[in-house]
């Protein structure tokens, strides 16, 4: 008989560094990955190319967090192929209803066209999915989390799978023993994804990794990053865009 994956038991699961996928959007099963070898991103190693720091000072897009998580995990799941089937749809919405589970959203006007969500657990960051239905709406996305994630006193940035995509923006692949130890080092750590204060500047996000992690607050300029209510990629189970 096959155990009852329960939210309790996903977020004990990301504890011990393995994370659920199914088969297909319309698998029911759920089955356990803990791969040998682990896609993390240093928090100081992002890279903003020219081009996405003038996207980001533009202010085309705005940001929102947990405004809109549902549609969030909705998106990522919205390809030919996904591994988001309804079990863990509604297993990741009960996380985020209990506080664990955060997204991050990006806009134009009212259309949600890109966003990350994820798991959190003492000073990791577990990302789970990322989409776009705009250019550089990911790309945005992975800029204002990692500033967010550095702001919060987060240690460890958890990527799952290391792609050709994220290894172009600093992400970089460890093994499985590397990660558990950074793993339990970070679940002993203390962070928050929505710290107090905490409304940074486009300015800031769009400076480089040495820079980047200073917090203007007190300012909605540009592209703004406000509080609502974050595996990412276009077409892969990892945090990943095309």
């Amino acid at each position: 008989m096959t155990q009852r994956i329960t939210p309790d038991l996903l977020l004990n699961a990301y504890a011990m560094g393995v994370f659920p996928m199914a088969e297909g959007r319309d698998d029911p099963t759920v089955h356990w990955v803990d791969p040998r070898r682990r896609g993390v991103f240093p928090l100081d190693e992002f890279h903003i190319s020219r081009s996405l720091a003038k996207v980001i000072r533009q202010g085309r897009f705005s940001v929102t967090t947990d405004r809109d998580f549902a549609g969030v995990v909705q998106g990522c799941a919205d390809r030919p192929e996904t591994w988001i089937n309804e079990e863990i749809f509604s297993l990741y919405r009960t996380l985020h209803a209990q506080g664990h589970a955060h997204s991050l959203e990006v806009w134009q006007g009212d259309r949600l066209v890109g966003g990350v969500y994820g798991v959190v657990l003492g000073a990791a960051f577990f990302g789970e999915s990322m989409f776009s239905r705009a250019t550089d709406a990911s790309k945005l996305a992975l800029a204002y989390l990692i500033h967010r994630l550095r702001a919060g006193g987060f240690t460890l940035f958890d990527t799952q799978f290391l792609t050709p995509h994220l290894a172009s923006l600093g992400a970089i692949e460890i093994s499985r023993g590397t990660y558990h130890k950074r793993l339990q080092a970070a679940l002993h750590g203390t962070a928050r994804f929505d710290p107090a204060g905490y409304q940074p500047l486009p300015s800031s996000v769009a400076a480089p990794a040495s820079g980047a992690g200073s917090v203007e607050a007190g300012s909605s300029a540009g592209a703004s990053l406000t509080s609502g209510s974050a595996k990412s990629g276009t077409s892969q189970r990892s945090t990943q865009t095309s």
